[in-house]
């Protein structure tokens, strides 16, 4: 008896979360269908009027399809680079022996705990002054470096310490044995991880991609900062939609529109690779 009340206050509880989660995606939504009108008028609203004209109004307010595609290729190239970096420094941390092994852990643990802000400016004067690269001399200096381009769109994206943390948790739990097969016949240690351990990852690469992915997707900032230059060749979904503010007044139906179809691809990303999402976090949480 009492376990069929905890079933249905946990139920009830539930639902209350799912309902509390959904509401802002139900607002974004009816803003997203209304007038400019109803949305100012005095009494709210959360009944969209179904304006679907506001959807071909944003999305013809710029070259849309070209904002997409920057961000998807800036968003998949640097989460692939990115899991594959992560992967083989886990791997490293967790199967390797070399001097000051726990130094370096603690240093890229350290990194977890800086907040983004903090190193946004040293991180544009680094990818501004990089050597032999956008005009620049062997000094770094004379040119732009990699400020404006797609490169240094995807810098900071390429590493981050979370990943390795996450990729040495999950290492540790391989049996030794593994890699002394792997050694008797004749794998080099870059040939197990790539042969060996990539392979038996898939669960924890899905659900960290998932991760960088939604992470590189919604940045807005590093964008802001890097595409100075104003060209708009560049130009990310994040940026874009800045667009819908004309002289102090935001048009809040298209900007909802808009933000709807960007949040539309992560959640489709999302779904394909939720099986393994959950599996994969679990896999990181073995302590050594």
């Amino acid at each position: 008896m009492e376990s069929k009340w905890f079933r249905r206050i946990g139920s009830a509880v539930l639902l209350i979360s799912v309902i509390i989660t959904a509401f802002p995606f139900w607002v974004m939504f009816s803003v997203s269908l209304q007038t400019m009108q109803e949305i100012y008028s005095h009494e709210l609203n959360l009944w969209p009027s179904f304006q679907w004209g506001n959807y071909a109004e944003a999305m013809t307010n710029g070259p849309w399809g070209r904002y997409i595609l920057n961000s998807l290729y800036v968003t998949a190239g640097s989460t692939l680079i990115s899991l594959f970096i992560n992967a083989m420094t886990g791997y490293v941390f967790a199967r390797m022996q070399f001097p000051w092994k726990r130094t370096l852990l603690v240093l890229v643990l350290i990194g977890m705990m800086i907040p983004t802000q903090v190193t946004l400016v040293p991180l544009f004067i680094l990818v501004k002054n990089l050597p032999l690269v956008g005009g620049n001399n062997i000094l770094g200096m004379g040119g732009t470096g990699l400020v404006d381009t797609y490169a240094g769109l995807m810098l900071p994206f390429i590493a981050g310490s979370f990943g390795v943390f996450m990729c040495r948790q999950f290492y540790i739990m391989f049996p030794k044995e593994l890699d002394e097969a792997a050694k008797i016949d004749g794998c080099s240690r870059f040939g197990t991880f790539c042969r060996i351990y990539l392979p038996l990852s898939k669960a924890l690469l899905a659900s960290l991609g998932v991760l960088k992915f939604i992470g590189a997707w919604n940045e807005y900032t590093w964008p802001l900062v890097i595409t100075n230059t104003g060209s708009g060749r560049i130009t990310t979904v994040q940026l874009a939609l800045t667009a819908f503010r004309n002289e102090g007044e935001i048009f809040w139906n298209l900007m909802m529109a808009a933000t709807l179809v960007s949040t539309g691809i992560v959640l489709v990303v999302f779904v394909c690779l939720q099986k393994y999402f959950v599996a994969g976090i679990l896999a990181g949480s073995v302590k050594e």
